[in-house]
């Protein structure tokens, strides 16, 4: 009870008094719990009779007869008053049924409500199994039941702030077994078969009782936002609740992480084409068991209208042990993307390793000039959002090293859709390069022109010998949009090649040949031999950062 320090004028003492907001406070509550026991009074009893038989909480009981928003108003009720509050509903009535229900609900509100509590007959609820009574198993395998709603969320507070201490919003998720879908169809199943026809029944609408996951979430997100001091919304930092049977947890590897929605194993990288075969797969996945699930469900229903309730505790006595909780704070991948410049040659493009040895020192290093190339940097479970100053900050700190290897441009925080933006026009895009090259014999001016008149010419690649070992044998077909010569003063062998070509080219074998394997190229276009010495990437035409 909320009170405050007062002065007494007379005496000059100091007391605890119940200030007026705070007695305000106290009278709306027990006005409210008054409806409450009011609205559970109305519950039919033979309904909650049956029930109560079948082995369900109290809370499930009020979630199934559309009371759960009133229960989240309460999320310090205990579990033993919701008890004793559905005590008096069935016992009460059946005592005295001729009795004026006003009056008693009259004195109920300013009576204490019995401490004697409906027992169940099973250790958990045979619907939830445990999950809206707050019982389940630790990663320990301890078994910890909390009595209320507030008590659970401040065990998921503090899991939250022990690795976050400072967030700016958050989204609740929570994933549960199929059994628990399995018992949710197959218990609204039962109440269609049997209470469809009754007068309060029809009077229900669909969105008066609801899913257990959400009857969980609804029942704690109000005092987690108090207890985290921020909102909840379409956040990027997720709480996840993850509720196991002890057979899943058997199953989980123990080197997986999670990333966004998913799991994935650590120190996995993934490339963009990558990615977006695994979320292919993993979408394909999870709808083949969704329809499993609901013909799984379907079975149920029809089953139960065969058999009845019988069938109905059958399916619900399959599993009776509570289930393992994992708490999960992450946040999902920020991506950081921009264009990259790399003015030295002796900086690979990527790391080629072998034996842990590098291999290809000397091959032609290639400089990425001009607007720079598009790249994209993907941040798991960041502990706070980079803002744009900080992204600003970054961006001239790597500009301005002393060695000038490479720098960077347009750095900008991006969403989710940085990959898709970068597989956009991925296949179309156009890169133009500056390569120094070499013949067997004198360049001259009919050269030039056979090169320059050159457009928009197919050419068709083996992938070249020098990737044989890391890429597949495929043959490709490229286009080479434009060609333009540069004649070097005081050499009549060695010429600047500027040229526009589809992406995926390879530059290199384009100019020697790779013994036959890329046609034509600049070596059988010229009738000689040629050679590519130096190579430079002037352009990327991609409108991406």
């Amino acid at each position: 009870m909320a009170s405050e320090v007062v002065q007494d004028n007379s005496g000059g003492d100091e007391r605890p008094q119940i200030s007026n907001s705070a007695a305000a406070n106290v009278a709306e509550e027990v006005e409210e719990l008054k409806l409450l026991q009011d609205a559970v009074y109305a519950l039919p009893t033979h309904a909650v009779k049956d029930f109560f038989s079948l082995g369900a909480c109290a809370r499930c009981i009020f979630r199934l007869f559309g009371l759960c928003q009133k229960i989240s108003s309460f999320p310090s009720l205990p579990t033993a008053t919701m008890n004793a509050m559905l005590e008096k509903n069935v016992l009460g009535r059946d005592r005295d049924d001729n009795c004026s229900g006003s009056a008693e609900r009259k004195d109920s509100g300013s009576q204490q409500l019995s401490s004697q509590t409906f027992v169940l007959e099973h250790a958990v609820c045979r619907i939830c199994l445990g999950i809206l009574d707050y019982v389940y198993h630790d990663e320990k395998e301890i078994l910890v039941k909390k009595d209320s709603a507030y008590e659970f969320a401040k065990i998921v507070a503090e899991s939250v702030k022990q690795e976050h201490p400072q967030i700016d919003s958050f989204s609740l998720e929570v994933s549960l077994p199929p059994v628990v879908m399995d018992n949710e169809q197959v218990v609204r199943s039962f109440m269609r078969k049997k209470y469809g026809s009754e007068h309060w029944f029809l009077q229900k609408t669909l969105t008066d009782c609801i899913s257990i996951k959400d009857a969980l979430k609804l029942s704690i997100l109000d005092t987690l936002e108090k207890l985290l001091g921020t909102k909840s919304n379409l956040s990027t930092f997720r709480i996840r609740l993850t509720y196991e049977t002890s057979e899943e947890s058997r199953r989980k590897p123990d080197n997986e992480e999670i990333d966004g929605c998913k799991r994935r194993k650590t120190n996995m990288l993934y490339t963009a084409d990558e990615k977006q075969a695994s979320e292919t797969s993993g979408s394909k996945n999870f709808a083949e068991h969704e329809n499993k699930q609901y013909e799984c469900t379907e079975g149920f229903a029809k089953d139960l209208e065969g058999h009845g309730s019988d069938y109905l505790k059958f399916q619900l006595e399959k599993e009776s042990q509570p289930f393992g909780l994992v708490f999960l704070c992450y946040r999902c991948p920020i991506y950081i993307g921009g264009r990259y410049l790399k003015y030295s040659r002796n900086v690979s493009q990527t790391c080629w390793m072998i034996e842990d040895e590098r291999m290809g020192e000397a091959s032609v290093e290639v400089r990425m000039l001009g607007t720079g190339r598009p790249f994209l940097v993907e941040v798991q479970n960041a502990h706070q959002v980079p803002s744009e100053e900080l992204i600003k900050e970054m961006e001239m700190k790597i500009n301005s090293q002393e060695n000038k290897l490479v720098g960077v441009k347009n750095l900008k925080i991006l969403d989710n859709k940085g990959w898709a933006l970068m597989r956009e026009g991925e296949a179309e895009k156009q890169k133009q390069y500056a390569a120094l090259v070499w013949i067997s014999r004198p360049f001259n001016d009919d050269d030039s022109k056979t090169l320059s008149s050159l457009q928009e010419m197919q050419i068709l690649q083996k992938t070249p010998i020098r990737v044989l070992h890391r890429r597949s044998p495929l043959e490709r077909e490229k286009v080479i949009h434009w060609m333009k010569v540069e004649k070097i003063a005081g050499s009549c062998q060695y010429f600047l090649l500027h040229l526009c070509t589809q992406a995926g080219t390879y530059i290199k074998e384009f100019v020697h040949g790779d013994l036959g394997r890329t046609h034509p190229s600049i070596g059988s276009i010229l009738g000689c031999r040629g050679e590519i010495l130096q190579l430079d990437v002037t352009d990327v035409k991609m409108d991406c950062f």
